[in-house]
């Protein structure tokens, strides 16, 4: 019984880690990509290793309270957002820049990321990082998990 009580404790406190957020939670914060995960597998996409080949400041986010603006790679890009429900949100069509790229990291191509992040359709704060729902153009799932 000790056992039942103490695993539906544990069960309640991650429930509530992960539901307890706000949006000034991730508001006006600078976010970098940290993991994609495509049908649950982690595409072995790897901040450490941008930051070691000098690329670390690629794929980043920040919100404001109209707008989701950021750096592919690597080319700037934003959006307005409208914010419903308890946790959903939408991303309306991205602009960004032009730039020609003369390097990209091998598992994740900047027009890749900015598919996932103009599929954006729920949020969520989980252990201090920003999660997105997303999903890719033939409709996989895709988790973007952003850190600060």
């Amino acid at each position: 019984m000790k056992k039942l009580i103490f695993s539906f404790l544990i069960a309640v406190s991650v429930i509530s880690c992960a539901s307890n957020t706000n949006v000034s939670d991730f508001k006006n914060k600078d976010w970098k990509l940290v993991d994609v995960l495509i049908d649950s597998r982690n595409i072995n996409f790897n901040r450490k290793d941008l930051i070691n080949e000098k690329a670390g400041d690629i794929f980043t986010l920040k919100l404001d309270g109209q707008n989701i603006s950021g750096t592919g790679a690597p080319n700037r890009y934003s959006a307005p957002y409208t914010l419903s429900g308890k946790q959903n949100i939408k991303v309306k069509p991205l602009k960004a820049t032009q730039m020609a790229s003369i390097w990209q990291p091998e598992k994740l191509k900047e027009y890749e990321f900015f598919i996932y992040m103009q599929n954006i359709s729920t949020w969520a704060i989980v252990n201090n990082q920003l999660e997105f729902t997303s999903k890719t153009d033939d409709g996989r799932s895709v988790k973007l998990v952003f850190s600060l």
